[in-house]
């Protein structure tokens, strides 16, 4: 997978996104806390990404710039709750990693289908790949 540095950079982003409403809340640090763990960084590295970001590293492929959209995708949602600014800064993220911006919309369209507006992993993947064919 990645390297320890696009680890960090993985979850600083994270964090970052997660503070769009100035706040981070318990259920954002707990699923962010996961994701350091699932990452391999341990407690302290990520206490410390959340006092000083990590250096920006592009994720290289287009499954992983996917893959951390969707965790993106996850963590606006954990909270139960959706601002307006979360939804234009995670479509944005989305351009920036080179997503095809209906894809994009498209994901935050569906998304309020499904329990507690997770979308399947599959269901994301497949919207993905039919702009990419």
């Amino acid at each position: 997978m990645s390297t320890y540095e696009e680890k960090l950079s993985i979850l600083s982003e994270m964090i970052a996104f997660a503070r769009v409403d100035h706040t981070l809340k318990q259920s954002e640090y707990e699923f962010l806390l996961k994701v350091a763990n699932n990452l391999g960084v341990d407690e302290a590295t990520f206490e410390g990404l959340l006092r000083q970001k990590s250096p920006k590293v592009p994720l290289k492929t287009q499954a992983e710039r996917i893959v951390q959209f969707h965790r993106l995708l996850l963590l606006m949602n954990v909270d139960q709750e959706q601002h307006k600014k979360e939804i234009n800064t995670l479509y944005n993220i989305g351009l920036k990693m080179g997503l095809p911006p209906v894809a994009i919309g498209q994901v935050l369209e569906v998304m309020h289908k499904y329990p507690d507006n997770v979308v399947p992993p599959d269901v994301l993947i497949d919207i993905f790949k039919a702009h990419y064919n």
